[in-house]
């Protein structure tokens, strides 16, 4: 079964972050070479969205309504509803995302 994948707005944000930030640190090529990656990655969610595992903070929240892969060391957060792919957030894994997490998809 193929999945439609949709970017929220916040999520769409978080990709021109990461864009700005890697070509104003390193080069515009790189930027858009990475962004090019996890589009990619995102795009794999079409075909098996569940393989995902549920992101360890909300699970200890007792929360597994969302799930997360990842393009190294991003991490990519989403949500399946029937035949759609949610995708909620791009956050870099070296950070702590917990409280980000909390206040985006919980609405703490």
């Amino acid at each position: 079964m193929k999945y439609e994948v949709r970017i929220d707005n916040v999520a769409l944000d978080d990709l021109y972050a990461i864009y700005r930030y890697v070509a104003n640190n390193d080069s515009p090529g790189k930027a858009e070479h990475l962004l090019d990656n996890i589009q990619k990655t995102m795009t794999s969610l079409e075909t098996m969205p569940a393989r995902g595992n549920h992101p360890p903070e909300m699970q200890r929240w007792g929360i597994l309504d969302f799930r997360e892969i990842f393009f190294k060391p991003y991490r990519i957060i989403y949500e399946i509803r029937g035949k759609t792919v949610f995708i909620h957030a791009v956050l870099d894994g070296r950070r702590n995302c917990e409280d980000l997490l909390q206040q985006r998809l919980l609405g703490a």
